[in-house]
């Protein structure tokens, strides 16, 4: 028996949006106010009925999430946000203390993940080992939350506006990362990542250890930049290419193949408007004039830490 399990997490989560659903159908000045309350409602009961609606059901309410959203009906209010003097007054008193919150996420992730699965009494846990990372990284959230509130000593009506009103502002490109993922599902279950591996071993010389290598983190960081998500392309890449490649015909260590690899992807997500949540919305939100310019300015960085990373993962998952 677990205490927390992630099913509580996702309540939490589908609570949240449950009132970003109700905050917009109550706004009278809402330029969209059904589609964007109709999305964010079904998008809530995804989380807080996950479990109980038939898998084929859940898939229509994507759809038609897909539907309204292509549509144009998910927009943010047009509620004012504080003025500049005001802003840059709380910047002033926070200065660096505004780190500390999004720092702590981190570290709490990790600690949790070293001791949260390990405590219990007789057979009641505290959290499921098996899924102490994700259910880590939640409580982390929730922790960097009370953090930030102590720090910045808002009211509590400040936190439920400003989600709400950046919620919004992302809008539809919030369900990226969990539509992709379960795409890559899709593609793993279809046999996507046997055809790359054919193709693969029929291009290169796969017979060499490197290759093997440059082969998987070019794999991840292109499929990540047409896919824009590295966790869809994980499943596709490291089953056509890293498990049978670099595990099977060369003896790589899988751990350190699957965490040098995801990071390959990541690369990728930086210089790709397919992670439209990672750069085109930030461009938005600092209503900048290019909306490319969050990945001109991440390409370098991008490019420099692949190709270190696949070095590292040559000389590292042969040896360990």
């Amino acid at each position: 028996m677990n205490i927390i399990t992630l099913d509580v997490i996702y309540y939490l989560l589908g609570i949240i949006v449950a009132f970003v659903s109700i905050r917009v159908a109550l706004d009278k000045n809402h330029p969209n106010r059904l589609g964007s309350s109709v999305f964010w409602g079904i998008f809530a009961i995804t989380f807080l009925f996950g479990n109980q609606i038939p898998p084929l059901y859940t898939g229509y309410l994507v759809l038609i999430m897909v539907v309204i959203a292509s549509l144009g009906r998910v927009t943010k209010s047009n509620e004012e946000e504080e003025g500049v003097e005001e802003r840059a007054g709380h910047a002033a008193r926070l200065r660096n203390k505004i780190f500390i919150p999004a720092i702590s996420i981190p570290i709490f992730t990790i600690v949790g993940t070293l001791t949260l699965g390990k405590l219990g009494f007789g057979s009641i846990r505290l959290v499921d080992p098996e899924q102490v990372t994700l259910i880590a990284l939640g409580l982390a959230a929730i922790l960097a939350f009370v953090v930030a509130m102590r720090i910045s000593r808002a009211k509590a009506t400040v936190p439920v506006n400003e989600g709400s009103r950046l919620l919004q502002a992302v809008g539809w490109a919030v369900i990226l990362p969990q539509m992709l993922a379960a795409l890559g599902g899709i593609f793993a279950k279809a046999g996507v990542g046997d055809v790359v591996s054919s193709i693969v071993g029929d291009i290169f010389p796969t017979e060499y250890a490197f290759v093997a290598v440059a082969a998987y983190c070019l794999g991840m960081l292109l499929f990540t930049m047409i896919m824009g998500n590295a966790f869809a392309a994980f499943a596709v890449i490291t089953g056509g290419i890293g498990v049978p490649l670099i595990v099977q015909m060369h003896g790589g260590n899988p751990a350190i193949m699957a965490a040098l690899g995801m990071l390959a992807g990541y690369c990728g997500t930086l210089m790709t408007p397919m992670a439209a949540n990672f750069n085109i919305v930030p461009a938005m939100l600092l209503n900048l004039k290019d909306k490319n310019a969050v990945i001109k300015a991440q390409v370098p960085t991008a490019i420099s830490v692949f190709i270190i990373n696949m070095l590292f993962m040559y000389f590292l998952v042969y040896r360990f």
